[in-house]
């Protein structure tokens, strides 16, 4: 794989968990108080520094056999994951992820909370808010630096996208001071999983001794293999079970219900 490659695979995934972590904190912000909420943001933002200064070094350690078997089998749950919502999302089974809903229901949440806090925190719901937000969606950056920088075996380079993503979307956030609702957070996400899943094949396969044709080439082929096989199943979930259909419009609630 190449610098660039990686660099745009990292970059673009983080972008996904960033713009979630910044509608939580300015959920936090605009609701309750700023200081608090920057505080939690500071406090997440160390503390996930810390687990990478230990799983870094760590993670090296293993033989790189079974290190792929490992991230590969990792990488294909997340990005199953991912993928499958994207699909079901395409489709019109999932409704659409909306940051901008979501930041209302957040605003709503920390306006209805309790206040009080303790010496230089004085509003412990906002620290914790986005202490928890930062720190959950700043673990899956972690695990996609980790894994990608050390399987390829540049991590400068998954560190440099990590970090470009987040200073981008923190700067957009910070200058415009609402949740990037514009974001096609959905075509990003079918992105990814789709990245995510053909690493994730790619790595767990040669974790157990396969070849693949042309070495790393042959991420030319899974990609777009990948990318149409979901395709082909968000046209088809569309045409059998999307809104318009009114059959399937009434068992929408069980299916989605059974998709979380």
């Amino acid at each position: 794989m190449s610098a660039w490659i990686l660099f745009l695979t990292v970059f673009i995934a983080c972008a996904v968990e960033a713009v979630e972590a910044l509608t939580i904190v300015l959920a936090a912000g605009t609701s309750r108080s700023w200081t608090c909420a920057l505080q939690g943001t500071a406090a997440a933002v160390g503390v996930l520094a810390a687990t990478v200064a230990a799983l870094g070094p760590a993670i090296g350690l293993i033989p790189l056999s079974a290190l792929r078997l490992v991230i590969g089998a990792l990488l294909l749950v997340f990005g199953l994951q991912w993928l499958r919502k994207a699909v079901l999302r395409g489709s019109g089974y999932k409704a659409l992820h909306d940051e901008a809903e979501a930041y209302q229901k957040e605003v709503a949440a920390a306006r209805a909370a309790e206040r009080g806090g303790r010496g230089i925190i004085t509003d412990w719901y906002a620290f914790t808010l986005s202490f928890k937000g930062v720190f959950l969606e700043g673990l899956e950056v972690v695990f996609i630096v980790v894994t990608f920088g050390n399987n390829q075996g540049d991590v400068p380079m998954a560190v440099l996208g990590a970090v470009t993503a987040v200073l981008l979307v923190a700067g957009v956030g910070a200058a415009v001071r609402v949740p990037l609702a514009r974001v096609p957070e959905n075509t990003l996400k079918f992105a990814v999983g789709t990245m995510l899943t053909s690493f994730g094949i790619f790595w767990s396969a040669e974790g157990t001794g396969v070849s693949w044709p042309g070495s790393d080439a042959a991420l030319l082929g899974l990609v777009p293999a990948v990318a149409l096989l979901a395709l082909v199943y968000t046209v088809l979930l569309r045409r059998t079970g999307g809104p318009a259909n009114p059959v399937i419009k009434a068992d929408a609630a069980s299916v989605e219900g059974s998709a979380q």
